[in-house]
């Protein structure tokens, strides 16, 4: 079949042959969805949700321990995990191809939403307690040590990419600055000095009152934008088009400021899919990140039976924003409506503007603005208590606090700086934290499975071990090839990435059986 485009390559009407286009993307939103109802039901029924106290019951102390909504709970969940990573990662990631509309929601199904279910259902097990606490009960003292490096050094990439975003999008749209100047710097400085007053003051009671209200814009803009795909008619490729052949009208830009065709295929074949793609895209599909907020969110969850709209099915409407944004970007990218190596900022901006008009660009540019800000504050807090957990650092008194706080907040300040003055200063921060937050997610995947050993679970081991399993050989792959990284060749990388990944199975196995027989012979 072959496709017409008027003026601009733009379809300003609904047709069939625009809808055709878009068989892959829905098939990826049936996937999405309907997987999540059925696995997420059989990851539930393995956990056993039951009828005891919570820890915000058990522990009620009008701070942190505090029973709240069931529809508060999940709103609040979905915004400390959501932020800018379900939108500028499947930006980035969709030039790989309409393979994107499949990995996600499979990816987003078996590994992102188990991984947030259960880890946010052994912190309400475990008393509410924080997810180093259970790296350091299941996994033992020396992997805590490593686990909190990996924490340690996310959450200042967390801080940075989330400062970075919010703010450039805030200078560029709403204020009108352009480039580097003292008007960004200003706005930066704004960010975090909010992070910095969340960091030093107990915040939560304003947060979980205006958090609703965020979560309200973040689904407007979500939902909005998948309306408008279909409305607007944004042609998109499926799995079985000629991937080689230029795609629509989409073109890239070259270092000369020319113009060219762009090939999904050609993409696809020299951007190494595996394992770059699953770096690329991280929330989504699988963030490490998730594990150190679901935390958060059980020491105010009332029953366990509400453990799965809170943890998996949040993490579901994530993949469903992912997969939302990824299909405006190709969408926008194949009218010919934006460069596809325009930067993903450039593009959310083109989006909103394009899909929502006027106004309703400016509600969900101010909303993508106001989100990764609220998980943010979470990220450089936990990481303030982290530190001063683990180096034993006193912080009783404000001015205590502020000295740590003025330590990490000048480290998050270098990488804004190097990531503002390098030309890929900003793709070189996000794979470091993109690399960082699929590594952490290992560590929760190890935890849950030995807790699976030893609760009489060792034969639903798989449902961990496998994406666990995966994704040690992707962050393998990835950090011994990357520049960022050892720079060894794909050749080796690959096969540094498969023994990896094998042993990590093996050891998980052989610890997790040790552990079982060790926990027997206590009881």
């Amino acid at each position: 079949m072959k496709l017409h485009f008027p003026e601009k390559h733009f379809f300003h009407k609904f047709g069939e042959e625009v809808l055709f286009t878009m068989t892959t993307f829905i098939i990826g939103l049936v996937l999405l969805i309907v997987g999540g109802a059925v696995y997420g039901k059989f990851v539930e029924n393995i956990f056993r949700p039951d009828d005891r106290q919570t820890p915000a019951i058990k522990h009620q102390d009008g701070v942190d321990f505090v029973p709240m909504s069931k529809f508060k709970n999940a709103l609040i969940n979905l915004l400390n995990i959501a932020g800018t990573g379900p939108i500028f990662g499947p930006i980035q990631g969709i030039l790989f191809g309409p393979i994107a509309f499949i990995t996600i929601p499979i990816g987003c199904v078996i590994s992102g939403a188990t991984h947030d279910y259960l880890s946010g259902m052994m912190s309400l097990r475990q008393d509410g307690a924080q997810m180093p606490g259970i790296v350091r009960k299941f996994l033992g003292g020396k992997t805590f040590q490593v686990y909190n490096i990996f924490l340690c050094i996310l959450m200042l990439l967390v801080g940075a990419v989330f400062t970075y975003t919010p703010g450039d999008l805030f200078a560029n749209q709403i204020v009108g600055i352009e480039g580097v100047s003292v008007g960004t710097w200003v706005i930066y400085g704004v960010i975090l000095a909010y992070y910095l007053i969340a960091t030093l003051f107990p915040i939560d009671k304003i947060i979980g009152r205006i958090y609703p209200i965020f979560g309200a814009i973040l689904l407007f803009s979500a939902v909005g934008v998948f309306a408008g795909l279909f409305v607007k008619g944004y042609p998109l490729l499926n799995l079985w088009d000629n991937w080689q052949a230029p795609a629509f009208a989409a073109f890239q830009t070259a270092a000369d400021g020319s113009t060219a065709a762009f090939s999904y295929g050609d993409y696809f074949a020299n951007g190494h899919f595996l394992p770059v793609f699953f770096v690329t895209v991280a929330c989504g599909i699988l963030s490490g990140f998730h594990s150190t907020q679901t935390a958060i969110i059980s020491r105010t969850v009332k029953s366990e039976k509400e453990g799965r709209m809170t943890f998996y099915n949040m993490m579901v409407l994530e993949g469903f924003i992912a997969m939302v944004w990824a299909g405006a970007a190709m969408g926008i990218f194949n009218a010919g409506l934006q460069a596809a190596n325009a930067g993903a900022t450039s593009t959310v901006i083109k989006v909103c503007k394009d899909i929502l008009g006027p106004v309703g660009g400016v509600i969900a540019l101010v909303g993508i603005v106001v989100l990764p800000i609220t998980s943010g504050d979470t990220a450089l807090r936990g990481l303030r208590l982290t530190v001063a957990e683990t180096l034993h650092i006193d912080q009783s008194t404000k001015g205590k606090r502020l000295s740590l706080s003025a330590v990490i907040f000048a480290l998050v300040a270098v990488i804004l700086v190097f990531a503002k003055f390098n030309n890929e200063g900003f793709q070189i921060l996000w794979r470091y934290f993109a690399w960082s937050n699929q590594t952490l997610s290992l560590f929760a995947f190890l935890a849950i499975t030995v807790w699976m050993f030893e609760n009489g679970k060792g034969k639903y081991a798989w449902m961990p071990m496998i994406p666990g399993g995966f994704y040690c050989f992707i962050c393998s792959t990835y950090i011994a090839n990357a520049k960022i990284g050892f720079n060894i060749p794909w050749t080796y990388a690959y096969i540094i990435g498969v023994v990896a990944a094998v042993l990590y199975v093996g050891v998980i196995i052989w610890y997790g059986r040790k552990r079982t027989n060790a926990h027997t012979l206590q009881h």
